[in-house]
Parts: C-alpha cells; structure tokens; sequence
C-alpha cells in the first residue's frame, strides 16, 4: 500500500474542522488520499484537499506520522493545511462537504480520523510519531460486524483502484 496523507483544515478560530462524506462509503472523513509515485507528501495532501473540496491549500504545519504495525494499514502522514483560495465545492469522490462545530461531529465519522483530529487540537510543536495501533484484524472484524455494507463497499473500492 501506498503512504497516506490528511489535511485537516480547522476555521479561522478553530472551533470548525472541515470534513467530507466519501462518495463509495457513507462515513465523515478528514480530507485525504495515497501519495502518487514520484509525489511528496506535502504535494499530494495539497492535490488531495483540491480534488476533494476545491480548496487551494497550503501546508501550516506537520501534525504527526503514523506507522503501520501490521499490512492493513500503510504510514500515514497528517498536516495542518490553511486554505486561501477557491470555495468548497464537491470532487468526484465526495458526497457531501460542510464544517462541523468540534463539539457537534457527525455520529458517522470515520473513528480514526477523529484520534487524528484530537492529536491535531493537542498543538504540539514536535511532530508525533505512532503506530496505528488500532488497525487490527480483531478491530476490522468488530467494524464489520456493526458496519458490513460499509466494510464491503470499502474493500470493493480498494480492490479496484489498486
């Protein structure tokens, strides 16, 4: 699998996190994608937050690198992104784009996102490094059984993409 990046995109006063519903699963994520062969981390979180809310986007800071302990998971990156140009508008694989109060999240947000989020709200100056110790195949199959159709529609969308 290839490396992972977030943008997490707060409002100017920082009590608003900007989230997508993802087009092939309907969960609230932060916005996001694989970073393309030859591609740097910062260029793809920028290209990514573009093509999922027409954002122009550039990069305040580095919130954390998360590493994978077993092959469900691949190192993902988050960033701290300040948009200055475009209005939010819908990419292919968005469903729907809205800021969200930080004590008003949607019931359906993706819940690793939500750990990044908070790691994010800790304003850290160093960057945080840890393993994504809540990937599991145990904490897959307890998704699964809560969430079948989103799993499976998930897994559909991986395999063809890849």
């Amino acid at each position: 699998m290839n490396k992972g990046v977030i943008g997490i995109i707060l409002s100017e006063d920082k009590s608003q996190v900007l989230l997508i519903k993802r087009q092939d699963v309907p969960v609230w994520v932060l916005p996001g994608g694989g970073v393309e062969k030859d591609e740097s981390s910062t260029d793809a979180v920028i290209r990514e937050v573009w093509e999922e809310t027409g954002l122009k986007v550039k990069i305040y800071r580095k919130i954390a690198e998360y590493s994978p302990v077993n092959r469900l998971a691949s190192l993902a990156e988050t960033y701290e992104c300040i948009p200055y140009e475009g209005e939010l508008q819908r990419g292919s694989e968005t469903k729907a784009i809205s800021y969200f109060p930080l004590d008003q999240l949607p019931k359906n947000f993706f819940f690793l996102h939500l750990e990044w989020l908070q790691d994010a709200l800790k304003n850290q100056t160093d960057v945080i490094h840890q393993p994504l110790s809540h990937i599991t195949y145990w904490n897959l199959f307890k998704y699964f059984i809560r969430h079948p159709y989103w799993v499976i529609r998930f897994l559909i969308t991986k395999i063809i993409k890849d």
